[in-house]
């Protein structure tokens, strides 16, 4: 399979994306797509690629069929040195990334990574503050110690609340992150981006509420925001799965997005199936929890897979926490009011 330039890209994707969604052509114009065919392209561009599932095949063509050259395990990092599309056209993801030139793997087990090292504080500007892991992975350890245990491996884009900052015996500083499960563990404060005000600023405050709603089409796993009717974003989603209950699907109906925060440690109450600290730009549609969030522990998106919440990629749901009301104070863990931005789920 032949390696594709961003123009041809661009150019063959249309057909892929005429695919995924039934919408009218002119619906599309200025709408800002994300998790598509082309902004995979983008988010894989000079990025590094973290397994993030137990393991994986690394084949020689991008194909299942293809000859098979090693397998890689959870946390294996390499650089994302090529994207392609897949020849399989019945597919609801074709792209596959190309990984340290040496052969290729399904992009939907692979997040694209950055590993940016941050200058640290060697205090804290307020009591708590928000920091968002900017390497492929980091560990949170009991004691702000390198040879101490670990708590949590904490992902790229994962977003947590730091209460102090320590300094060890050899001048590393540590941020004490504070979990909602009523413990504490250290990170490595060069593994953190504190995050600011202006980060977080409102997308479109100017457009009045009731001028704002969200769709969430189960059946082409795709979410669609709108102002004053016009669509202003589109992208893929990975929604609720059936598992062993039907209360794992995403329910039907229509909803609004009135609680939010931030950060989320969540966890499975019923069982071991997922432990998932630090899940990003949370915003609820039901008192049960279901909620739009970032998701870092795929990359799958267009196929139901979630428990019963719809898994965006970091970008797209810190895009709609910004979007949707009601704005959450900077230094507030969590909002909530009585009204919010209109969601049908169809």
């Amino acid at each position: 399979m032949p390696h594709v330039t961003r123009r041809e890209f661009l150019i063959n994707s249309t057909t892929l994306l005429s695919s995924l969604f039934i919408f009218p052509r002119k619906l599309q114009k200025g709408i800002k797509l994300l998790n598509q065919p082309s902004s995979l392209i983008d988010q894989a561009e000079n990025s590094l690629g973290r397994v993030s599932t137990g393991e994986i095949v690394l084949y020689e063509q991008p194909s299942t069929s293809a000859s098979m050259i090693k397998t890689l395990h959870r946390d294996n990092v390499l650089p994302i040195t090529g994207s392609v599309i897949s020849p399989d056209t019945n597919v609801y993801n074709r792209i596959w990334y190309e990984l340290d030139g040496q052969g290729f793997a399904y992009s939907g087990w692979i997040q694209p990574v950055k590993e940016i090292i941050n200058s640290s504080l060697q205090t804290l500007e307020s009591q708590e503050m928000l920091a968002e892991v900017t390497v492929p992975f980091t560990d949170g350890l009991w004691s702000a110690s390198k040879s101490s245990s670990r708590v949590y491996r904490l992902y790229y884009g994962s977003v947590y609340w730091i209460d102090k900052v320590t300094r060890d015996g050899k001048g590393n500083y540590w941020y004490r992150v504070n979990d909602e499960e009523d413990y504490s563990y250290y990170v490595d404060s060069t593994h953190m981006h504190i995050i600011h005000s202006d980060e977080l600023t409102p997308i479109s405050p100017m457009v009045p509420t009731e001028h704002k709603r969200i769709e969430v089409h189960l059946q082409q796993q795709t979410v669609i925001a709108y102002e004053y009717e016009q669509p202003v974003l589109m992208t893929r989603a990975a929604t609720g799965a059936r598992y062993h209950a039907d209360n794992t699907l995403t329910p039907r109906g229509q909803f609004i997005t009135n609680r939010k925060r931030p950060s989320r440690h969540m966890k499975d109450p019923f069982g071991s199936s997922y432990d998932l600290p630090g899940v990003p730009w949370v915003s609820y549609i039901t008192e049960s929890g279901v909620a739009f969030h970032g998701t870092y522990w795929h990359n799958d998106f267009g196929y139901p897979r979630s428990h019963g919440c719809i898994n965006l990629s970091n970008e797209a749901a810190r895009w709609l926490y910004r979007w949707t009301t009601p704005c959450v104070p900077f230094e507030e863990k969590y909002w909530e009011v009585e009204d919010g931005t209109m969601v049908n789920v169809i």
